[in-house]
């Protein structure tokens, strides 16, 4: 079996003989594997999928323990060892980086879901994109080059460093398109003011961006920033979770919200984060989403907690032609920070920070001691030419209670203080033990 073509414009009821087949074949591969035969402890996999949640869930700590207890791959590899055929390693953001191995199979429909996304996202066959990922062996780098390319469009293998080079291409090649993360146009911007005197982000000509692996794209505030800035339509491109797909979901044109792409290939769930109770995917609901594999070879997973809270905006299709359902991620569960029993995630602060023009939009949120937290405490950058004073850090503090609820102790802090980075970037700072 494999993807279906033109599955994200089929009815739920047009793909249910192809899940249920899928998933037939499926519950069979991970029914004989030794990770899930402990952690089920010996039950079968139930023949419906409205059944999953009599399983118990599995989450990034176990696969950590099961690779470092049966390395590289650990024991939720369900194929021979002679069917993978590329490796790659997750960032390692949130804790130890994980091997991930595909098999033939894998990566083509790897690359053919996440073409979906940024064929909906705008991409095609007329474009010429520079692709601005890690190369280095993250899943981000070269399956997202292929996802790129599964839409017909030019793309230009560039990856990170060589800031200066990759202005001159832009403008040398034509580029009109440009995928990276949503942080990393502040780079250019800064790389441009300093060593091309005379020359602004919109000269480069750029007409899309597709950005992904961070968050921040929600803000209504950083768009229009970023239309501004470079004369770009931004598009929210590139939504995945490495140890299930590089990419599942993408917005339109028609709606910023995300799409979830995957319907013939993944079964998403929705679950309470505390108590991991199933709640219902309809609109309004918020909770951390689980995904399990219909169709993978190598690493199948099975209700995976993904660690990523997300709401659900709407069910019906959309005006695109998209059929699957449409959410906005609230935040990271392990980036979440509660002060005074409320649930602050670092999207919300950006959202307040990038309505101050005072501020470049750049933050951190530095935690120094384990919880309960009584205040939130931010680091704030200070934009170009604006001076810190008590004045303006009340300003930002009075901000942040009158939009979160939650009060915030400010530092600001000058501008240029924090790295532009080119890979992703961590906002919520531990630094206790």
């Amino acid at each position: 079996m494999s993807t279906i073509k033109g599955a994200e414009r089929l009815s739920q009821a047009a793909l249910a003989p192809h899940i249920a087949k899928a998933w037939e074949a499926q519950r069979a591969h991970v029914a004989a594997s030794p990770f899930y035969q402990a952690l089920w402890e010996g039950r079968e996999p139930p023949r419906d999928l409205r059944d999953l949640p009599e399983l118990p869930l599995s989450d990034k700590s176990q696969l950590r323990l099961s690779q470092a207890a049966h390395p590289p791959f650990g024991d939720y590899l369900a194929a021979p060892r002679s069917l993978a055929n590329r490796l790659h390693r997750t960032s390692g953001t949130t804790g130890q980086a994980m091997n991930l191995a595909l098999s033939g199979r894998d990566a083509l429909v790897t690359q053919e879901v996440g073409g979906r996304c940024h064929a909906s996202a705008g991409l095609g066959p007329d474009h010429t994109v520079v692709h601005c990922l890690n190369y280095q062996m993250w899943m981000g780098g070269l399956t997202d080059h292929m996802t790129l390319e599964a839409t017909g469009a030019l793309v230009v293998p560039f990856g990170v460093g060589a800031t200066d080079l990759l202005i001159r291409t832009i403008r040398e090649v034509g580029i009109t398109a440009i995928s990276c993360t949503p942080s990393y146009p502040a780079v250019l911007e800064r790389v441009i003011a300093e060593r091309f005197p005379g020359l602004k982000p919109r000269d480069l000509g750029l007409k899309l961006g597709l950005f992904g692996g961070e968050p921040g794209l929600d803000d209504p505030a950083f768009r229009a920033r970023l239309r501004e800035t470079w004369g770009m339509e931004p598009r929210n491109a590139n939504y995945g979770v490495s140890d299930v797909f590089s990419n599942f979901a993408a917005e339109c044109a028609q709606d910023t919200r995300l799409h979830f792409m995957a319907a013939d290939v993944l079964h998403p769930e929705l679950i309470e984060p505390e108590s991991g109770a199933p709640l219902p995917l309809v609109p309004g609901a918020r909770g951390e989403l689980v995904l399990t594999h219909l169709l993978r070879d190598c690493q199948p997973l099975v209700r995976f907690r993904t660690g990523d809270i997300i709401e659900i905006g709407a069910t019906e299709p959309c005006s695109c032609g998209c059929t699957g359902f449409r959410f906005s991620v609230v935040g990271r569960s392990d980036d979440m920070v509660v002060v005074r029993g409320l649930n602050m995630f670092p999207s919300m602060v950006a959202a307040v920070l990038n309505e101050l023009a005072e501020l470049s939009g750049d933050y951190r949120i530095m935690l120094d001691a384990p919880p309960p937290h009584d205040t939130l405490p931010v680091q704030a950058e200070l934009a170009e030419g604006v001076p810190a004073s008590e004045a303006l850090r009340h300003k930002v503090e009075h901000a942040i209670k009158t939009r979160l609820g939650a009060s915030a102790t400010v530092t600001l802090c000058p501008a240029h203080s924090f790295p532009r980075t080119e890979g992703k970037t961590k906002r919520v700072i531990r630094s206790y033990q």
